[in-house]
């Protein structure tokens, strides 16, 4: 990896609704994504993890330049990408790619496969027919197919080879930066496996760095060297995969991990569950925006909006928290096990 990063996020805002609908009627503002900052370094996988609605999909969406960002800054190798319009946000930012959750309904049902690899090099002005085979063949054969699946309709493919189509679509643009958005929903356990293999593969062969969309925390704990928890906008906790799995200190973290099924007997035990629902986005309470569903939650959580700062215990591995009480709910063994204080299981 290079000693700079490749992506860059500065306190990045993106904004739903604020305006008014045809009838006429006020729509509420929807902070998707509410002060993000991180940085991405070449060649390693990020994870942004958190229930449906916390706006990882929609930070994945602003990165790539398909939502433009409110406010905020976004770098790619140091130069700034930020402030464009989706068009020039999308021509600044070609090297980043994104691959479907659903790779069958990004493909034209009518287009064989060949057709449709071969339109989107067109659309990036590749012009020489003998380069587009060229490229086209090359990367079927990454991703494991051979050039009979080029005469086959989308149809006429499983799943796992849905997917395996959809990396190779985008891997002949030569990207740098892949988003994967769930890269596993819908595959059954042999199929997932063979894909995240074809995904770990893929990424020392060319040089990729991975930013993964995912609820399934067993996929971010094999695949990703860092994770980023996310709460309604916000990352909430951010740092190595183990550390953060071994020993989280956001309540909604451990709340996370605790409704992951585990084979391991008592592993989690002593870690709270989610209470009530999370609330609506247009309406985010004051402070911190998980103080009404957190045991641990007091007048100041109440007040104060908590940043996303280094974990003492933990800071030279870039493990950082946004919450006031996180050193009063957890700590770690010396077997490395979790323990509890200061609260009890839920």
């Amino acid at each position: 990896m290079k000693s700079g990063p490749i992506l860059s996020l500065e306190n990045v805002v993106s904004v739903y609704g604020g305006g008014r609908s045809w009838l006429g009627r006020a729509q509420p503002e929807v902070r998707a994504v509410d002060g993000v900052t991180f940085d991405v370094q070449e060649g390693e996988a990020l994870a942004l993890v958190g229930e449906s609605g916390c706006g990882k999909t929609t930070l994945a969406k602003t990165v790539l330049g398909l939502l433009r960002e409110r406010s905020g800054n976004i770098r790619l190798d140091g130069k700034l990408v930020s402030g464009l319009t989706p068009q020039q946000a999308r021509l600044a930012r070609m090297t980043i790619q994104y691959v479907h959750q659903d790779p069958g309904a990004a493909l034209d049902p009518w287009w064989t496969i060949g057709h449709t690899l071969d339109e989107t090099l067109r659309i990036h002005a590749v012009s020489d027919r003998a380069e587009r085979a060229r490229r086209i063949e090359e990367m079927l054969s990454a991703v494991g197919l051979d050039s009979s699946f080029l005469r086959r309709y989308p149809h006429e493919l499983s799943g796992g080879q849905q997917r395996r189509i959809g990396l190779a679509r985008i891997l002949i643009l030569h990207p740098r930066i892949v988003i994967l958005d769930e890269p596993t929903s819908g595959l059954d356990l042999s199929v997932q496996a063979t894909v995240l293999g074809l995904f770990d593969e893929l990424r020392h062969q060319f040089g990729l760095t991975y930013i993964f969309v995912s609820h399934d925390l067993s996929v971010v704990r094999r695949m990703c060297d860092r994770v980023a928890i996310m709460y309604l906008g916000r990352v909430v906790e951010l740092g190595p995969t183990e550390p953060i799995f071994r020993a989280p200190v956001h309540s909604y973290t451990r709340a996370l991990l605790s409704a992951s099924p585990s084979l391991t007997p008592g592993q989690l035990d002593g870690m709270p569950s989610l209470r009530d629902d999370p609330p609506s986005p247009s309406a985010v309470p004051s402070g911190c925006g998980f103080r009404t569903r957190c045991a641990l939650a007091d007048r100041v959580c109440s007040a104060h909006r908590p940043a996303l700062e280094a974990v003492v215990d933990d800071a030279a591995n870039g493990h950082m928290a946004a919450c006031h009480h996180w050193q009063d709910g957890l700590f770690s063994s010396a077997d490395g096990s979790l323990a509890m204080h200061g609260v009890g299981a839920q």
